[in-house]
Parts: C-alpha cells; sequence; structure tokens
C-alpha cells in the first residue's frame, strides 16, 4: 500500500502501529506526487480524497488518514483543521501555542474536556473502500508535559493514562489506546476478515 501522508512523524506512527499486523508492506508516497488539497468538511472526506488521489497517481492501493482534536471549551475546534489552525503554514509548537491561548480562561477540568479521532481510509485501485474511526477522550492540559511524540501530544492528556500526556508515553504505550492505534488496528481487522492479510 501507498501511505498517502507525507508528514514523517505520521508516516513512522503508522508503520509502527501496523508493522505486527500479517504482511503489510507499506510504501513512501512518491516524491512526484505533490500535496493533495483537503476541501473535505469532515475527517472521512479528507482521508478519502487523499487515499483516492494517491490511487490515481500510483495505480496501488492507498492508504491515508485524518486526524482532529476537537475541544468542547472551543465548540469541537480546532476539529478538521488542527493541523493548520495556527495558519496555513503552522509549525506543531504554533498550533500548541494557539491552544493554550484560547484555553486560558477554563480552568476546571470539566472545561477542558477534548477528543482525538483518527479516521483510515483504503482505497484500491478498482474502487473498493475500507475505513474505520478511532477515537479518545481526555483533556487539554493547561501547558506543555512531556517531550515526545508530535502535534498536540504535549498538551492532550488521555482518560486512564494517570494525568500523563501523549508527550510522556513511550511510543508503544501511546498506540495502544491512541486514536491514530485504534483506527489503524480496526482498519486491519477489516482487512484480515476480508482476506487481504494473513493473521
Amino acid at each position: 500500500m501507498v501511505l498517502a501522508t507525507a508528514n514523517k512523524d505520521k508516516a513512522e506512527e503508522i508503520t509502527l502501529i501496523l508493522s505486527s499486523r500479517g504482511d503489510v508492506e507499506l510504501i513512501e508516497r512518491p516524491l512526484s506526487v505533490g500535496e493533495v488539497e483537503e476541501t473535505g468538511i469532515t475527517l472521512e472526506e479528507n482521508a478519502r480524497i487523499k487515499a483516492v488521489a494517491l490511487v490515481s497517481a500510483t495505480g496501488m492501493p492507498s492508504l491515508a488518514d485524518d486526524t482532529g482534536l476537537e475541544v468542547d471549551a472551543l465548540d469541537g475546534a480546532p476539529g478538521v483543521y488542527s493541523a493548520r489552525y495556527a495558519g496555513e503554514d503552522a509549525s506543531y509548537q504554533d498550533n500548541v501555542d494557539k491552544l493554550v491561548r484560547e484555553m486560558q480562561p477554563f480552568k476546571s477540568e470539566r472545561e477542558r474536556t477534548a477528543r482525538f479521532t483518527t479516521v483510515a481510509c483504503l482505497v484500491f485501485p478498482d474502487g473498493a473502500e475500507i475505513s474505520a474511526r478511532g477515537q479518545v477522550e481526555g483533556l487539554i492540559a493547561p501547558s506543555p508535559q512531556g517531550r515526545g511524540g508530535f502535534g498536540y501530544d504535549p498538551v492532550f492528556l488521555p482518560v486512564g493514562a494517570d494525568g500523563r500526556s501523549f508527550s510522556e508515553m513511550t511510543p508503544a504505550e501511546k498506540n495502544a489506546i491512541s486514536h491514530r492505534g485504534r483506527a489503524f488496528r480496526a482498519l486491519a481487522d477489516q482487512l484480515e476478515k476480508q482476506g487481504h492479510l494473513s493473521s
């Protein structure tokens, strides 16, 4: 399968999650394929747009995902705009800094609830599609915690992690409970049921 993302951090995480699932071989997106414009208004639409574009460009089964952080106090923002919350060319740090600023008025834990959602989509050259969704509930930390991970990991405290952020976990610990881990394991389950993967 061709991996649609050009984000090195996401690619490494997806590869790690799927590495224990049968005979999965993930191929990096060809350099000749440019960025795919995410014009959808849902995670499902954006994941499919990216996967379909890669199938058209490569003629190979293509795997894409889209991830959003929904913060209740911000009416679900940043949502589908999570990667560009602080602007089109925003860095991880830019996005985290903006989120921390936006959350300053909300002090109690019940005001800082949030969830991470990933939709994974695999499109085959014959037009067949498989998709799966993974979600994890949590809280937004008042300030970044930890040095690992990427994206919003330093400020997302998943439920059941004893107050640790994703950035304070090992990759294996994070993947075991994360939105992306849940989505791609669910996708692999479907592939096994349909005979695309040997278990």
